[in-house]
């Protein structure tokens, strides 16, 4: 395995999450507590794992960004999803670990409350994740990247 294996690892697990972050809203509002919390810990535990991927992988590239190669209306979209994706990722690094805390502490109208805020900004966060891979890596990679 190399550094350039990473990418698609990571755009996976971001991808468990989308559909796990999916599944566990959907048992939530189907009233299946239990499976709703284990979707939510696994969904928890695939973004943690993309998380110490992308940091390594950034790392061991110190951090030299990858070219865009898109032009035109692909390189307008592909920024506007970038720049909304990283402050949001951000933010999440916040939102679901707190989210998680009322639920463990079985303060579920507080949980209830974040998640609200919480959720939409996860999975747009998930989704918008394996789209920058696709852009990069799939779609429009960079000449001789």
């Amino acid at each position: 395995m190399t550094v350039h294996d990473l990418p698609p690892i990571e755009a996976t697990l971001n991808g468990i999450a989308t559909l796990l972050i999916i599944a566990g809203f959907v048992l939530i509002k189907k009233g299946n507590k239990t499976a709703h919390r284990a979707c939510m810990l696994s969904a928890a535990a695939a973004s943690a794992l993309f998380l110490a991927f992308y940091l390594t992988y950034h790392a061991l590239k110190h951090g030299a960004p990858q070219p865009f190669g898109g032009e035109g209306l692909a390189r307008t979209v592909y920024f506007v999803i970038l720049w909304t994706h990283i402050p949001l990722a951000a933010l999440i690094a916040f939102l679901v670990p707190r989210t998680f805390i009322f639920a463990l502490k079985g303060q579920f109208e507080r949980h209830r409350a974040w998640a609200r805020i919480t959720f939409p900004i996860w999975l747009y966060v998930s989704v918008t994740g394996v789209l920058v891979y696709f852009f990069l890596y799939q779609w429009w990679p960079a000449k001789g990247a």
